[in-house]
This record gives C-alpha cells, structure tokens and sequence, in this order.
C-alpha cells in the first residue's frame, strides 16, 4: 500500500484548463483558419452564383447553406472574416503607434505643447465616432485600406489618454528620476524606462479595441458605406439577408453569430489579461 500511494504521489497533475481562455481562444484560431485557409478549401468562390441552390440550409455541398443569390455562406462568411480580422487589427495599430506617442509626449512636456495636444484629441473625441468614420470614409474612398486607416485615425485619441494616463504616475517613479539623474535624454526614458512599464496595458486595452474596430466594420458595411461589393463582409452579409428574413433567417444570422463570437472572444481575452495585468502590477506594488 506504501508503494502504491508513494507512486500515485509521483503521478503528475493533470494541468487545470480555464475555459474562459480556451474556448475564446478556440473560437479565434478557428476563425484565422478558415479566413487564410478558404481558397485551399472544396468550397466555391464567395462570388459564385448558383441560381439552382438559393436559399439552401446547411448541406454537405453548402455547408453553411447559400443566399439570395446562390452564393455559398461558408466561403462569403470566411473571407469575410479576412476583412474583419484586417481591419479590426491593422486600425489599432495605428492608433496604438500615434496615440500612445502622443499620450507620452503630452505627459512628459507642459505648456504649449501639451495644450496643442489635448486640445486635438478632444475635438476628434467630440465627433460621434461612426459619424465620423463615416465622413472619413466617404473621404478617403470605400475599400479595405481607407477604412482601416479611418477607423485607425478614430483610435488615436482614446489610445492617446490611455497612455497618458499610464505615464504620468510613472514619470514619478525612481527608476525615471534615477535616468534623470544620469543624463538620460527625453527619448530614451520615454523609450526605454516609461513605455515598457505600460506594454500590457496597452495590450489589453488594443485587444478591446480590436473588437470594437471589428463592430464598427461591420455597421459601416450594413449601411452601405464601408468595403464596397462584391468583396464579402459581415455587416454587408447581414446587411443583404434583410430582405429573406422570414424565408431563410440563416443568411443573416450566420454572419451575425460570426461577428458575436469573434468580438465577445476578444473582449473575454482581453478581461483576463487585464485581471492577470491588475494582478502582477498589485504584486509587486
């Protein structure tokens, strides 16, 4: 019996899974998959018509059924998710590189340079943000590129206050005022003493921002203003199933379930490292 329960004691642990990580995290990998893996797939083009299956439930040939127009939803759903997962990523990082230069700058320099920024970043922070991802879109001209770079321009002044934020209690810490003492110029403390403290946050707060970016995608392209036709998008997707709602709900909310999933993964992901952030930060206070 000795022998017995000294090697089960020796058995490892199975390790714990947290759900909450792994099925948000499943969900995204399979959504990644099948956006850059569509074209090697048995599936027709997202532009091909086939006026012999409309409005078809899910099947083996169509797997996610068809539309009003024939067009398999499977493929539309997954390129569709190239475009969503493009513009939902690549927008915060414009926003990510310009508003957190600007959010350190105006919390290491006063006077006139900090006034000009704030000043900036409150009159973008006036417009209500689809309007104006509207009228910047209308702007720049209708496609993949200008809404990202529209919808990047929208994120800077919350990324912007987000850093600011951040910073300004770090400016006072030791390590800076030691820098200081060294002769450390403005750049290199910014760089190398003030930004990497704030790395997760920034993280965190991107990948809650990567989900609104996918929303906003998607309302811009249900009203007709966002990634023209024929590309396919989900809100443009949800947008054309309207009219069939009653006869085949599917090709609306199957876009939809898509975009719910990916935005509610990322916002769950998002919570745990910023818990796990809160976390470490409390720790070594």
């Amino acid at each position: 019996m000795t022998a017995l329960s000294d090697q089960a004691q020796r058995v490892p642990a199975l390790p714990h899974l947290d759900w909450r990580l792994v099925l948000p995290t499943g969900w995204l990998v399979l959504v990644f998959t099948a956006a850059l893996t569509v074209d090697l797939l048995p599936v027709p083009t997202p532009t091909d018509m086939d006026f012999m299956s409309v409005e078809v439930l899910p099947s083996a040939e169509h797997w996610l059924g068809t539309d009003q127009d024939g067009r398999d939803i499977f493929s539309r759903v997954a390129h569709g998710a190239r475009v969503s997962l493009v513009v939902g990523f690549l927008a915060p990082l414009v926003g990510l590189f310009f508003g957190t230069l600007l959010g350190l700058l105006s919390a290491w320099y006063g006077g006139l340079a900090r006034t000009s920024i704030l000043v900036v970043l409150d009159a973008v922070l006036a417009f209500p943000g689809l309007v104006l991802a509207m009228a910047l879109t209308a702007i720049l001209g209708a496609s993949v590129s200008s809404v990202t770079l529209a919808l990047g321009i929208l994120t800077i002044p919350s990324f912007a206050r987000i850093s600011r934020a951040r910073a300004l209690p770090l400016i006072q810490r030791e390590f800076v005022l030691a820098a200081k003492t060294a002769g450390a110029g403005d750049a290199w403390i910014l760089l190398r003493e003030v930004l990497p403290n704030m790395v997760m946050t920034l993280v965190t707060y991107t990948l809650t921002i990567v989900s609104v970016m996918i929303v906003i995608e998607g309302a811009l392209s249900f009203l007709g203003v966002g990634v023209p036709p024929p590309a396919p998008s989900w809100g443009g997707m949800i947008s054309e199933g309207r009219s069939a709602l009653e006869r085949a709900p599917h090709i609306s909310l199957i876009p939809a379930a898509a975009m719910f999933l990916t935005v509610l993964s990322l916002n769950v992901l998002g919570d745990r490292l910023r818990r796990r952030a809160e976390a470490r930060e409390g720790g070594l206070s």
